[in-house]
């Protein structure tokens, strides 16, 4: 199959910024295997994931919602990063002022060596006492038991991801504020554009003047309102786009 050539006004654009603000979503994930949140398929025991991640769900049985946790878990510990996570991590070395902003939880941005990363929805491999509010890594696979508890207060142990009806860390919300205010290229890859607050990033950036680019297999909310739309795999675009 031929390459799709990438327009040098859109090259320049991002081989040219000093100022890189990068949100991804759920489908650069994909592209190393991991189901989408909204995807087919995407029941698990009868259950939907919007019935299992809520802190109503957990109140009322945390074991079952764990075993869900721990079921995404290992399909996300066979997972390997992707060109898409490498590139971004190699261009986040060649850039002075850049930010990941990612609504992923699965870890695999920072596995492929990102560090400038702000984690909207938090990190699945990261248990929050729900008594003490401590956190820790844990990845562990699978989990011994069902739910964890805490090694300092022995209180039970959530993921400390972002639920349905939760809102974001205020101090997260601000880093991932300020990044798209400051940059001058805005790049969006692999989201669908339509989870707040995380869409309206991208608008932000247009606000302040930066160039936005998106990139994604299909159109989206956002792909009207950018400057440059790529149709595309981020595996594909991103190693071509950055190198």
């Amino acid at each position: 199959m031929t390459e799709t050539v990438l327009p040098a006004e859109i090259l320049d654009a991002a081989r040219g910024a000093q100022s890189v603000a990068v949100l991804t979503g759920a489908r650069v994930s994909a592209e190393s295997g991991i189901p989408t949140f909204r995807g087919a398929g995407g029941l698990w025991k009868d259950h939907r994931p919007e019935e299992l991640a809520t802190p109503e769900a957990f109140a009322q049985d945390p074991r079952l919602v764990w075993e869900w946790y721990d079921w995404r878990r290992s399909i996300i510990a066979a997972a390997n990063p992707n060109p898409g996570h490498r590139a971004l991590a190699e261009w986040e070395r060649s850039i002075p002022g850049f930010t990941l902003i990612t609504q992923n939880i699965d870890g695999l941005h920072r596995l492929a060596g990102s560090r400038c990363l702000v984690e909207l929805h938090g990190n699945i491999w990261r248990t929050r006492c729900e008594v003490c509010g401590g956190i820790d890594e844990d990845r562990r696979v699978p989990l011994p038991e069902h739910p964890p508890h805490c090694s300092t207060c022995r209180g039970p142990l959530r993921p400390d991801v972002v639920w349905f009806g939760e809102s974001l860390d205020p101090d997260v919300l601000t880093t991932a504020t300020e990044a798209s205010n400051r940059c001058d290229l805005f790049l969006v890859a692999g989201t669908s554009g339509v989870v707040e607050p995380a869409a309206s990033l991208c608008r932000l950036a247009l606000q302040s003047g930066a160039t936005v680019i998106e990139v994604n297999p299909e159109r989206t909310p956002l792909s009207a309102i950018a400057h440059h739309s790529l149709a595309g795999r981020s595996g594909d675009i991103l190693p071509r786009l950055i190198g």
